[in-house]
């Protein structure tokens, strides 16, 4: 007779160790509360804001446009100084940047370096855009090509590492936004062709190693992008943005973009965004505790994974301290939930408590002891045991999370109840 052994083997959890592998640690106190936005997260201000003076405790980032006339005018010839005024002077107020390259705002000229305007063969499209004369480039110029590629690789060489810099979004249209909902829409003329977009998303991942770039998820329209024809471009790990978060048929078309994006994108792409200008109503509104449409933010943003919201307005419409509160529900979150310690070596069982991961690398540390698991694997919702061990370690020593990637003044906080 054939007997059946079924073996049953129970799965050992991160929080199962202190049973068994750190059971003969000592468990030390400890009590520790998140009291500020955490950095590269909340609610962003744009840098000429004054609130990013006035009240810059309140929160952590800000955003600028980039134009690619400023630094470069000449082929080949690249001034960075107005990047780095730009990004010294947000990180003297204790900020990090998130910063949108465009060629094309509605009623401008457009930014694309003189040098290429007078290419030969080179012809912009002037259109009404919102009523507005509006310029547009000419993609047919492969020289502007050729440059829209040069220019991310310098500015990845030089930036990408930078801890001024938080995130960097791109793209093509209207304020890069990836439409051309109101002007000249010309596939190859206006906006450039899906192959050349597949070409750009393939050399940015090759350009940013530690740098997160993000696309407007407008980019799932299949008109204007190659998305739909080719899949694997999706498994680019860049992040998304929407332009009008909030707003009352948000459940939608902007529901739908994210949802062709992937629901884990932001497992490796942060998720951001702007608060709608549909209505002067959602601007008022979308902060509101009460919230709006039936939907409150904070909701919203765990529904997302959201991990900063440009809300430039908002101080006209409430309290900082109701934008800080709010800000402290996006992005990572950390509570360490055990620490133990055993001469010279430590154990802290911690958890991201947030909705999004933190998008850089970072360490538990005790005593200036770092471990060597890097928080940027810890997605929401899961924990990690981290063995620290060396001459710092002792029960005196009080655990910090250390990340290279703060401006000063900047420190990464968590939650602790340790007796």
């Amino acid at each position: 007779m054939l007997v059946l052994v079924i073996l049953v083997v129970a799965a050992c959890t991160p929080s199962d160790k202190s049973k068994g592998e750190y059971a003969d640690f000592d468990r030390v106190p400890l009590q520790s509360k998140v009291e500020n936005v955490q950095p590269m997260t909340g609610i962003v201000l744009w840098t000429t804001n004054g609130r990013c003076i006035t009240g810059k405790d309140k929160i952590q980032l800000e955003f600028a446009y980039m134009l690619y006339n400023e630094v470069c005018k000449e082929k080949d010839v690249y001034d960075w100084t107005p990047m780095d005024n730009l990004l010294e002077k947000v990180a003297s107020r204790g900020h990090q940047l998130v910063v949108r390259f465009r060629y094309t705002y509605v009623g401008q000229q457009c930014s694309v370096p003189d040098y290429i305007k007078a290419w030969p063969g080179y012809e912009e499209t002037v259109g009404k855009s919102e009523g507005r004369d509006t310029y547009f480039p000419d993609w047919r110029c492969e020289e502007l090509q050729r440059f829209h590629l040069d220019f991310h690789k310098r500015f990845a060489e030089r930036y990408d590492n930078d801890p001024r810099l938080a995130f960097v979004q791109t793209g093509f249209g209207l304020w890069a936004e990836y439409h051309i909902y109101d002007g000249p829409r010309i596939m190859g003329k206006t906006f450039p062709s899906k192959e050349f977009q597949e070409t750009f998303f393939k050399e940015m991942d090759k350009y940013f190693d530690k740098t997160t770039w993000s696309i407007s998820i407008d980019a799932a329209d299949e008109s204007y992008t190659p998305f739909k024809a080719k899949p694997e471009l999706l498994e680019i790990p860049f992040g998304n943005f929407d332009d009008s978060f909030m707003h009352k048929t948000h459940n939608e078309y902007n529901r739908d973009c994210w949802l062709f994006f992937g629901e884990e994108r932001y497992k490796t792409g942060p998720h951001g965004g702007e608060f709608s200008y549909y209505t002067d109503f959602d601007q008022k509104h979308c902060l509101d505790t009460a919230g709006m449409y039936g939907r409150v933010f904070e909701d919203e943003v765990a529904k997302y994974n959201m991990t900063y919201i440009i809300g430039n307005d908002q101080p006209g419409y409430q309290t900082m301290d109701r934008i800080k509160e709010a800000s402290m529900s996006m992005g990572y979150k950390f509570e360490i939930k055990d620490f133990r310690v055993k001469g010279n070596e430590a154990a802290v069982l911690i958890s991201n408590i947030g909705v999004a991961p933190i998008y850089r690398d970072a360490y538990v540390s005790i005593g200036g002891v770092k471990g060597e698991y890097s928080l940027k694997n810890l997605m929401p919702g899961q924990e990690q045991w981290i063995y620290v061990k060396g001459d710092g370690v002792s029960a005196q020593a009080v655990p910090a999370i250390e990340c290279a990637h703060l401006v000063p003044g900047q420190k990464i906080e968590y939650d602790a109840d340790i007796k």
